[in-house]
């Protein structure tokens, strides 16, 4: 980790542990997902595992949205995204690092409603619990890693916090399937998931590697 990503990704988890806003807001969409969905069904046994993927999956989706309508939002205030422009760095390295604690962040609001989970719906894998230690990772890194890209591209657009989601779900809707279906399988244990995490790995190799190489001629337009 080169010392520019590092200050910048120091410079967000600060910001973040002083005001809470991303994962409070996270929490709240999150949590409000899962109960909504838990009164709506009869989460109990074969069905719960079979639905609980794509809950976790759809609440991680829409809580997401506004933490990443907050990362660049803060930039442009006070003119520090101007001074980036000028500082002699790659742009690349402020997007890794943008990707890096928005990672974190979603992470953190997973790791809370993993409790809520088990209570809530009940949930014991069938298949290899450990395999959730890839596919959900995976599946959240192609979320927050396309959700950085386009909210830069979008930072500009008056109604941004609306683009957003118009433009991030129809292209991560592959990545939301595989976590679904990645996350199904395992809980189920019906089928094997390696189809599903070889499709996330090549997806977000794909997708990070194209964010990095266009992300700069998107943060360099006027």
């Amino acid at each position: 980790m080169t010392s520019t990503l590092w200050t910048h990704l120091s410079k967000d988890l600060r910001i973040e542990w002083r005001s809470k806003d991303a994962i409070n807001s996270m929490l709240f969409f999150a949590f409000l997902v899962v109960v909504l969905f838990s009164m709506s069904f009869d989460p109990r046994g074969t069905f719960a595992q079979q639905i609980a993927g794509g809950v976790l999956s759809v609440a991680t989706m829409f809580a997401s949205v506004s933490a990443l309508n907050q990362a660049w939002a803060r930039e442009i205030r006070h003119q520090v995204m101007d001074a980036q422009r000028m500082a002699p760095s790659s742009g690349a390295e402020l997007f890794l690092a943008k990707v890096l604690a928005n990672f974190i962040f979603v992470s953190i609001v997973q790791i809370a409603l993993a409790p809520v989970f088990l209570v809530m719906y009940n949930l014991h894998a069938e298949g290899n619990a450990w395999l959730l230690m890839l596919v959900l990772p995976l599946g959240t890194w192609a979320l927050v890693a396309n959700g950085t890209f386009f909210a830069a591209l979008a930072i500009r657009s008056r109604n941004r916090e609306l683009l957003l989601p118009l433009i991030l779900f129809p292209i991560f809707l592959p990545a939301l399937l595989g976590m679904v279906q990645g996350t199904g399988n395992i809980l189920t244990g019906e089928s094997d998931p390696w189809l599903w995490i070889k499709m996330l790995i090549g997806y977000d190799i794909i997708f990070t590697t194209v964010s990095l190489l266009l992300f700069d001629v998107i943060f360099h337009a006027e």
